[in-house]
């Protein structure tokens, strides 16, 4: 059943979330808060929240959910957020720090092992502090805000060489199609048809003003500004059509090889004409 009050929304606190959230904070029917991705998805399986931008692998590990149409948080290439710092060359890499943080990007660095850097490396969770997991690791993943604003020769004091690789590129560069990184789901009875329509305008609203958004998610950083809006604007894709449906299809389908998650699922979302549970077409 629908709720008649509130929809517990939880958001990913990063600034590549921040256009898909534009104006809800104002909206009384929905309740935000923000997390990292990882916290996200724990939330939304043990039902602290109703609706979550949760880490595209985690569709696979809980619910069953329906997603919201036409929305996601995706790259065609290069996404700038999502690196890999190697201190070797990357074929050579036998052990790997990953961003606890993280969950999707996780995944998606074993598949990237797997199908093109053809390594099979220790993995070993740790913090988003470079410096610690290149003391530990040969290579390390760091995600997000964390990692688009980082700059590894300063995070980095070993004083050894570190390469970044954007793993966004990997992943074109593999399969040609985009990745998807996030999107809405939750359980199918949570929406109704004005919420789904609601989000969406967010979305709408939100691409329109990358500067406003870096500006004002950066206030305390005017010197990052630029690079936030230049981020929103070039880096970050937030449509979820048919060239990002066979992306996260090609990803499940690569997880699934690499035992990263037990079973495939069909990818269904909510009916933008009635919150039903719907099977199909992901654009809007």
């Amino acid at each position: 059943m629908i709720p008649s009050n509130r929809v517990r929304v939880g958001a990913v606190g990063y600034l590549n979330a921040r256009p898909l959230v534009y104006g809800l904070d104002e909206r009384p029917r929905f309740e935000l808060r923000f997390d990292v991705p990882s916290v996200c998805a724990r939330l939304l399986h043990r039902g602290a929240i109703d609706v979550g931008l949760i880490p595209s692998i985690e569709y696979l590990r809980g619910g069953p959910y329906a997603i919201v149409p036409g929305l996601a948080i995706a790259s065609h290439g290069p996404v700038a957020s999502v690196m890999l710092y190697v201190t070797k060359a990357v074929g050579d890499v036998r052990s790997i720090a990953m961003d606890t943080s993280s969950c999707t990007s996780v995944a998606l660095t074993r598949v990237l092992c797997r199908q093109l850097f053809r390594i099979q490396p220790a993995i070993e969770a740790r913090g988003p502090d470079l410096a610690d997991m290149l003391s530990r690791c040969d290579a390390a993943l760091v995600i997000g805000d964390n990692a688009l604003f980082l700059d590894p020769r300063r995070s980095f004091s070993a004083g050894g060489h570190v390469e970044a690789i954007d793993l966004g590129e990997a992943w074109k560069r593999l399969t040609g199609l985009p990745f998807v990184y996030a999107f809405w789901a939750g359980l199918p009875d949570v929406l109704a048809a004005e919420d789904v329509a609601a989000l969406q305008r967010a979305r709408d609203e939100g691409v329109r003003r990358p500067e406003e958004l870096a500006q004002q998610y950066l206030a305390d950083a005017p010197g990052r500004q630029a690079l936030g809006a230049r981020y929103l604007r070039d880096n970050i894709k937030y449509q979820f059509g048919d060239e990002e449906r066979a992306g996260l299809e090609t990803f499940y389908r690569y997880a699934l090889e690499a035992g990263l998650v037990t079973a495939a699922r069909e990818l269904r979302f909510f009916d933008a004409a009635g919150a039903a549970w719907a099977v199909g077409s992901t654009a809007t």
